[in-house]
């Protein structure tokens, strides 16, 4: 069999650093190609990857993501250049538009034209990496400066977006696409449409790297393992803003939307339910019950993206996740 490009993906709702750094260091032990830390309203995201750096000799290591909103052009790019200077080069730069509850109800900033703060934000970093001096505003009267060490024109920058406008700038301006809740099916017809954007865009020719994959849950009993995996949808669904909710209703799963809000009025991280009349819904995000079970459908997804990310949803104690992370490591 051939190597299968495996990745691991947490939620910002994982907030134990030494677990985390476990994770990735029996993650790089293992195989695994990527490892993703999320940055929300909990760790430094860049901080936590450079610890991770320091303890790994193979696996990428990658923001997955940062918000355009909660730093300046240079400062993403300075941050980005050290990583990639600590780890060897293996940092992938992940940046994403956010949320409106994350941005104003952190940030305190208005969210205010996502997709042009997206698109401009991405340009000034990949500039300034490239080496060149960083963009200015029209009205100033400042020296453009250049980045303080050595330029990083080959740092990949993976965006993530769900929106169209998002995807479609993942498409022109980016390296890869790493998008969260997107069903097995959708990547079928996404990833064309998407690789026609970038073809229009003149970087037919030029590699394009899709990380996405399923939550996992392994336990022998199901229910149990289903649970798991139904708390974190429905959390997503019914917490996290509109977003995700939007995002699946336009994956075609309006009802299924609807059922999952409706089942969880009060929504918990910990107690969520995925009724019945979603399930398939679940299945599609999501792989869950026995290691052998797990095992085909996390397979199920090599063939729908390049690096399939494996989502451990938080707070599930390490026997759990060292489970998790065994079951569903590359076969080499």
């Amino acid at each position: 069999m051939a190597d299968q490009r495996r990745g691991i993906a947490l939620t910002p709702m994982e907030t134990r650093r030494e677990v985390i750094v476990q994770m990735a260091v029996l993650a790089d032990e293992l195989g695994y190609e990527l490892f993703s830390v999320p940055e929300g309203w909990g760790f430094d995201s860049t901080l936590v990857l450079t610890e991770i750096a320091l303890k790994t000799k193979q696996i990428t290591v990658m923001s997955g993501i940062l918000s355009v909103w909660g730093r300046t052009a240079g400062t993403i790019a300075m941050s980005a250049a050290t990583l990639a200077d600590i780890s060897g080069s293996r940092h992938i730069l992940g940046l994403g538009a956010s949320t409106k509850a994350l941005v104003e109800g952190f940030h305190g900033v208005p969210f205010e034209r996502p997709t042009r703060r997206f698109r401009e934000t991405v340009r000034a970093v990949r500039q300034i990496l490239d080496g060149e001096r960083a963009p200015q505003a029209d009205d100033t009267d400042s020296r453009a400066l250049k980045l303080g060490q050595p330029a990083r024109p080959d740092l990949p920058i993976y965006l993530a977006g769900l929106g169209p406008q998002s995807v479609r700038a993942a498409a022109q301006l980016a390296d890869g696409w790493f998008p969260y809740l997107v069903t097995r099916d959708r990547f079928e017809t996404w990833v064309p449409d998407i690789m026609q954007v970038r073809s229009r865009a003149g970087r037919a020719n030029d590699p394009f790297t899709v990380v996405a994959g399923p939550n996992v849950s392994v336990n022998t009993d199901e229910a149990a393992a289903r649970q798991v995996v139904a708390s974190n949808l429905a959390w997503y669904v019914c917490a996290m803003g509109d977003a995700y909710a939007n995002s699946i209703t336009n994956q075609g799963y309006a009802d299924e939307v609807e059922a999952i809000k409706a089942a969880n009025p009060k929504p918990s991280p910990a107690k969520g339910d995925v009724p019945a009349e979603a399930n398939h819904l679940l299945n599609q995000l999501a792989a869950y019950g026995s290691p052998d079970k797990v095992c085909a459908m996390v397979d199920a997804w090599d063939d729908a993206v390049d690096i399939n990310a494996i989502g451990i949803p938080p707070g599930l104690p390490w026997e759990q996740i060292e489970t998790i992370i065994r079951v569903a490591a590359p076969v080499r």
